[in-house]
């Protein structure tokens, strides 16, 4: 019986030293928050609110219409200010109206004009819709913010690493990310390496104090396929 158990003893002695050899090996990975380029879009003329071109989640390209705004008395004054400048135009061709009445009035048409444009919020990049704040047919203010579209094209994380490391990279270096929820793997690269720590001791002298400045690295990620989405954790693998 006791010349039974002994080789089980060994092969689960065995066993776990391949396992904590496994484990001591892994490489050390540094964790990081995904952030994207997000654009706060606002009114920038008062006006209710007739439709959202999109909903939040929705795909939008650069040009596309995210919000109208029902502009009806800008509308007004547009058709008013064009029709003035129309008549102005013949007369000064005539010489009935002088240059200046007539700049003056060319100015009106166009700055009617641009406002009418306001009424229509259109996102700045190809991205995606994160948040709708209002609803439809609320009246908005100048400066109220409608909606934020995110540049999901190229994301990036934050991390933090010691001292000692910062010697061993370099910006443009490429690294290894893993996203753990997905069990996937892909490229990145090293954009920024901040010169100033972190969290800074008071006193820093000895070699064993320096190594605990930690600088932040900034590590950007293509995202044609938008796997990474702001506020997913990854992990990023550095050479150690």
């Amino acid at each position: 019986m006791k010349k039974k158990i002994i080789p089980v003893i060994i092969l689960l002695a065995v066993a776990v030293g391949i396992f904590l050899k496994v484990r001591s090996g892994r490489d050390f990975r540094y964790s990081g928050t995904v952030e994207a380029t997000e654009i706060d879009l606002s009114a920038r003329i008062s006006g209710t609110i007739t439709a959202y071109g999109t909903r939040e989640g929705d795909r939008v390209k650069k040009g596309q219409t995210v919000a109208d705004l029902d502009c009806s008395d800008a509308r007004l004054a547009a058709g008013i200010a064009a029709d003035d400048f129309k008549r102005a135009a013949e007369l000064f061709k005539g010489g009935s109206v002088s240059k200046e009445n007539y700049d003056r009035l060319k100015y009106r048409r166009d700055d009617s004009a641009l406002k009418v444009e306001w009424c229509s919020i259109k996102s700045p990049v190809n991205g995606r819709t994160l948040y709708t704040y209002r609803e439809n047919g609320e009246l908005v203010a100048p400066g109220t913010k409608l909606a934020t579209v995110a540049d999901l094209s190229e994301v990036w994380a934050y991390i933090y690493v010691p001292h000692d490391l910062l010697a061993r990279l370099k910006p443009g270096m490429e690294v290894k990310a893993f996203l753990p929820e997905a069990g996937a793997t892909f490229p990145g690269r090293i954009s920024v390496i901040y010169s100033e720590a972190e969290f800074t001791p008071k006193n820093v002298q000895t070699r064993k104090e320096r190594t605990r400045l930690v600088y932040a690295v900034k590590v950007s990620f293509y995202n044609p396929d938008e796997l990474l989405k702001p506020g997913m954790t990854v992990e990023v693998q550095l050479p150690e």
